[in-house]
C-alpha cells in the first residue's frame, strides 16, 4: 500500500488536498494530471459498459438537495455510525470498526449499547493510547448540512450518495424519453460524508465520487434481462471462510439469486471488472443475509475486492431495492411517481449498482502494480491506461527533435500519445512503466537513416525495431479501441 501511494504522490496520480497549509483536514484528494486520466477513463469505460450497452440514459443532478428529500429517504434519522471516543487521548473511533479491529465480529449496524458493553467485557484499550477508559457511544450523522439563502431558513444536506436524484427525475424521464420498461438511469457525480476517521488514501474519504446506474423495472415482467446460467462468479457466502465460483444456476436453484435481474447484473458487472483488468483471484462477491439487509432489500451483495495490508475491501453495492424509494418520494412529497404500462398502474421497481469511482481506481491500481526487473511496473489494461504510448526523442538537435514532433502530430490524431523530451532515455522508460503507458518510441540518428523507430513493450521490456509506415498496422493490431 505504502508504495501505490508513494507512486501516486510520485506521479501525479492523486494526493492530499491543500497540503501546503498544516491545517487542512484529512479524507479529501485531488487527481493529478495522470490520475484524472485514468478516472475518467474508467468512467467512459463504465458508461459504455452499463449506460451505453443497454440504451440507458444519464443524468447529472445537484449534490446539494433540502433536508425534505433526505427525511424521506432516511438518512436524516439513520445515516449515522456509533462512535466511541477515549477520555484519555480524545481520539474518536468507529464502534464496529474498534471491535473488529480486536477480533470482535458485529453488525454494521450494532447499537451503542452493545458496543459499550463488548468493549467492557472483551476489555478493550484504545488503539492510540492503550487506555481502557472509554466515554459512552453515541450516534453521529455523517451528512453534510449546509444553509441555503441569505436567512439560512432553507436547510439542506449535500448528498450522502448519488442516486437519490434519479428517483427524484424518474417520472420526469420516463415521459420525455419514449422508452419504456426496463429502464437504465446513470450518474457519476461526487457525494459526501463526514467520516469520523478517513484513512487509507482513496478507500474512506470526505468526498468521494461514485457511478451509479438504476435500473427501473417491471418485477412481473423481466424477460428482458439475459444472462447465461453457466457463467461462474466468486461468492462468499453465509458461514463460508472463502470464495468460490460457482455457476448463476445453482445459485438461482438454491433461491440465493431470486431473480433474473439480480442474476444478470451479477454476471455483468463481474465481466466488467475483470475487462478492467482486475485478476480473478481479487475478486468476491459477499451476499449479505436477510437479518443484516435493510428492510426494503430484497437482494444485497457487497463486491470486494482484495488489497495488500487492508485485505479485503468493498468497492460497490448491488441492491434490490423493491419499490421503496419510489415509494417514500411519492409519499413525503404527496406526487405520484406511478406509471402505466400494458395497462397496468404500478410503482416500477430498482436494482441498482452503485460503484465507489475513487476506491475502484485504488483498488485497481494495486491490483495492477507489478515489479519487473526490481522497478515498478503498472500493468493497466488498454481501456483505462492514462496514453497508449510515450514519443521520446534521443536528443533534441540534429532534426531528431522535429521528426518527433512530426510522428507525434500523426499518432494523437488516432491513439492517446504523450511527448517527453527530458531527462535519459531509462529515466523516461521508468517514468511510463509506472504511470501505466504500455509502448515506449524512440527516435534516434537511425531514423534520419533509414525512417525507423525503437518500439519497447514495457509489460516484457522487448524492443523491436519498425519503420514508421509500419506504426499503424503494428498499433492497429496491439490495440482494439
Amino acid at each position: 500500500m505504502s508504495e501505490l501511494i508513494n507512486l501516486a504522490l510520485r506521479r501525479n496520480i492523486f494526493y492530499p488536498t491543500a497540503k501546503i497549509y498544516s491545517n487542512s483536514p484529512a479524507g479529501f484528494f485531488d487527481y493529478g494530471p495522470i490520475g484524472l486520466k485514468i478516472k475518467n477513463n474508467i468512467v467512459e469505460f463504465w458508461r459504455k459498459e452499463f449506460v451505453e450497452a443497454n440504451n440507458g440514459l444519464e443524468i447529472d443532478g445537484c449534490q446539494i438537495l433540502p433536508k425534505a428529500v433526505f427525511e424521506a429517504s432516511g438518512h436524516v434519522a439513520n445515516f449515522a455510525d456509533s462512535v466511541v471516543k477515549c477520555k484519555k487521548c480524545g481520539v474518536f473511533f468507529k464502534g464496529d470498526k474498534l471491535l473488529s479491529d480486536s477480533g470482535i465480529d458485529t453488525k454494521e449496524q450494532i447499537n451503542p449499547e452493545e458496543i459499550d458493553k463488548l468493549i467492557k467485557d472483551k476489555n478493550i484499550a484504545c488503539p492510540k493510547c492503550k487506555s481502557k477508559n472509554f466515554e459512552p457511544s453515541f450516534k453521529f450523522n455523517i451528512m453534510f448540512g449546509v444553509n441555503v439563502g441569505i436567512d439560512n431558513k432553507q436547510p439542506a444536506f449535500l448528498r450522502g450518495e448519488a442516486c437519490q436524484t434519479i428517483y427524484l427525475d424518474f417520472l420526469r424521464i420516463y415521459k420525455n424519453s419514449r422508452q419504456s420498461l426496463p429502464l437504465v438511469i446513470g450518474q457519476i457525480g461526487k457525494a459526501f460524508r463526514n467520516e469520523i476517521a478517513p484513512k487509507n488514501a482513496l478507500i474512506r474519504t470526505r468526498e468521494f465520487t461514485q457511478m451509479d446506474i438504476q435500473v427501473f423495472f417491471n418485477p412481473k415482467k423481466q424477460e428482458k434481462f439475459d444472462y447465461n446460467p453457466d457463467a461462474k462468479i466468486p461468492v462468499l457466502l453465509i458461514n463460508d471462510k472463502k470464495e468460490h465460483l460457482t455457476p448463476l444456476k445453482e445459485l438461482i436453484n438454491k433461491k440465493i439469486v431470486k431473480s433474473k435481474v439480480e442474476a444478470c447484473y451479477l454476471e455483468k458487472y463481474y465481466n466488467f471488472l475483470l475487462k478492467l483488468g482486475y485478476k480473478e483471484t481479487s475478486l468476491r462477491f459477499k451476499y449479505t443475509p436477510e437479518d443484516e439487509r435493510p428492510f426494503y432489500a430484497q437482494a444485497c451483495w457487497d463486491c470486494e475486492t482484495y488489497v495488500d495490508d487492508l485485505e479485503w475491501i468493498e468497492i460497490t453495492g448491488i441492491h434490490s431495492r423493491t419499490d421503496h424509494d419510489l415509494s417514500v418520494h411519492q409519499k413525503h412529497s404527496q406526487t405520484s411517481l406511478e406509471i402505466v404500462e400494458d395497462g397496468e398502474k404500478f410503482l416500477p421497481h430498482v436494482f441498482e449498482v452503485s460503484i465507489g469511482t475513487d476506491r475502484l481506481l485504488y483498488t485497481l491500481l494495486s491490483d495492477s502494480l507489478e515489479t519487473l526487473n526490481e522497478k515498478n511496473l503498472l500493468k493497466l489494461n488498454e481501456s483505462i491506461m492514462p496514453y497508449h504510448m510515450g514519443i521520446f526523442p534521443l536528443v533534441n538537435k540534429d532534426d531528431i527533435d522535429k521528426l518527433s514532433l512530426k510522428l507525434f502530430e500523426d499518432l494523437h490524431r488516432k491513439y492517446k500519445v504523450i511527448y517527453d523530451d527530458k531527462g535519459s532515455i531509462g529515466k523516461r522508460y521508468a517514468r511510463i512503466d509506472e504511470i501505466g503507458v504500455r509502448y515506449a518510441i524512440t527516435v534516434d540518428y537511425q531514423t534520419k537513416e533509414d525512417n525507423t523507430v525503437t518500439i519497447r513493450d514495457s509489460w516484457t521490456t522487448k524492443q523491436i525495431r519498425l519503420n514508421i509506415k509500419e506504426l499503424a498496422d503494428f498499433f492497429n493490431k496491439k490495440l482494439a479501441h
